[in-house]
């Protein structure tokens, strides 16, 4: 780990282009504390690799970027940039600039003193979401609520992505996910069943205002619906977790993708 670097930012991105740049701005506005962030694509192709690179080289050498070799797609990308982070705290974000970037210094603050997930919850008092679908907006809500309700989960957001990660603990556990953006919701689920600290801070959520979302309800609803059901249960040991959640098949292995969709 670098010594001194407090967070390692994560982005998936996809054919972003200069959509992307927006974003960056915030990030790197929003930022106060020493970080790096890893914008992660899936083929040296993707129209995000150039602007990426020429805003790294003009105005901020703490941007990386990362081309995921271990498949395609949103969750092989997060995956891809928490191993190569450099930091032992990691935030994901979304490239879509839905995600206040104001608030990852705070999560970041959550994590050093000992929770191992901090998410950025709009569903708490003081937090709000704009826009969007209905369908998985309501979706999302509740599953957030009845796992805090019922399993005290730690959060009323567990299925947002824009969380920070004790990058231990994401080692300990591992991630099983292969599809979607569903890694928010099995690293909150894992902390839960392991009896970890997870807290949550307040979020406004902006529907994107460019670009079409990669999101693809339809599709993931069952993978959110396996973790979902995890987080209920017993407390586990490690070893118990892992035997319990092991993937099938080699999370290295390149399957089909929404994004070549």
């Amino acid at each position: 780990m670098s010594e001194g670097l407090r967070a390692s930012i994560v982005i998936p991105a996809y054919n972003e282009g200069e959509d992307i740049v927006a974003g960056l701005d915030r990030i790197f506005e929003a930022v106060h504390l020493d970080s790096e962030v890893l914008v992660v694509v899936d083929a040296p192709s993707d129209t995000t690799v150039p602007v990426v690179e020429r805003y790294a080289a003009e105005k901020q050498p703490a941007l990386r970027l990362l081309v995921n070799d271990y498949g395609r797609g949103p969750a092989y990308a997060i995956r891809y940039g928490i191993d190569h982070a450099a930091s032992d705290t990691v935030v994901v974000t979304m490239a879509d600039g839905c995600d206040d970037p104001r608030q990852i210094d705070d999560l970041v603050r959550l994590v050093e003193r000992g929770v191992v997930v901090a998410a950025a919850s709009r569903y708490m008092p003081g937090g709000q979401q704009v826009g969007g679908p209905r369908l998985k907006s309501f979706l999302s809500r509740m599953a957030g609520i009845t796992l805090q309700l019922f399993t005290n989960a730690g959060t009323r957001d567990a299925t947002n992505s824009f969380k920070a990660y004790n990058a231990e603990f994401v080692r300990e556990v591992g991630i099983d996910s292969v599809d979607g953006f569903e890694i928010g919701l099995e690293l909150t689920a894992k902390a839960r069943r392991l009896r970890r600290p997870v807290a949550e801070i307040p979020t406004i959520w902006l529907d994107r205002t460019f670009g079409a979302s990669n999101f693809k309800l339809a599709k993931w609803i069952p993978k959110y619906l396996r973790w979902y059901r995890f987080a209920f249960g017993r407390q586990l040991s490690v070893d118990e977790l892992r035997a319990l959640t092991a993937p099938t098949t080699n999370p290295h292995t390149p399957h089909e993708k929404e994004h070549s969709e």
